[in-house]
């Protein structure tokens, strides 16, 4: 596991405390006005394995967790050229599944690094999440340029040419998949996507 992935592993857990503290406060708060009894009635709605909730929490841990998220945002829009602000607020917007903002930020960190792998994958991640294919396509192109036998982002680039209908590239793409990895649970369906689109071009 690489440091970024680490850190992108991190984080995803510190958003999942961050909503689950904010979910659970607002239902809190919300029993208690109806029924006066706010601390059993969220402990019943709250996620599968979570801490109980008192009902005189303060919240005081979720409030710092929360602005330490919303600090890394201000530190990237500041500081444009801080290219590891860039990738932090980048991974925090896909992890609440906002692509957009998450591709502004890693756009940024491109222009301070143009040539890093792990910026350029990203993108390609995030634009195929996005569902802007042709961006997409450009990014995982040219991260398959640097590490051609990166099995991930050999699969990221076939879901976007089967996505963009592009069928003779998609069979390159899938071919080329099948013999780095010929095991690869992705394969069957892009198979059946590809035999599709052949069908409908005849």
């Amino acid at each position: 596991m690489t440091r970024d992935n680490l850190l992108f592993a991190i984080i995803g857990i510190l958003l999942g405390f961050i909503v689950g503290f904010l979910l659970a406060s607002n239902i809190s708060q919300r029993e208690a006005a109806t029924r006066g009894s706010g601390s059993a009635a969220a402990s019943q709605n709250l996620p599968p394995n979570h801490p109980p909730v008192a009902g005189d929490q303060t919240g005081e841990g979720g409030q710092q967790m929360l602005a330490s998220v919303q600090a890394a945002m201000k530190q990237a829009r500041e500081n444009p050229g801080d290219f590891d602000a860039q990738v932090t607020a980048a991974k925090l917007q896909y992890q609440i599944q906002r692509y957009d903002q998450a591709i502004e930020y890693l756009l940024a960190a491109n222009k301070v690094k143009p040539k890093d792998w792990d910026v350029l994958a990203m993108l390609g991640v995030a634009n195929l999440d996005a569902g802007h294919f042709d961006a997409a396509e450009k990014w995982y192109q040219a991260a398959l340029l640097q590490k051609p036998n990166d099995m991930p982002t050999a699969d990221g680039l076939c879901a976007t040419l089967l996505s963009l209908g592009k069928v003779k590239e998609a069979e390159a793409a899938i071919n080329k998949l099948a013999k780095l990895d010929p095991t690869n649970q992705d394969l069957p369906q892009f198979h059946a996507k590809l035999d599709e689109l052949k069908s409908k071009a005849k």
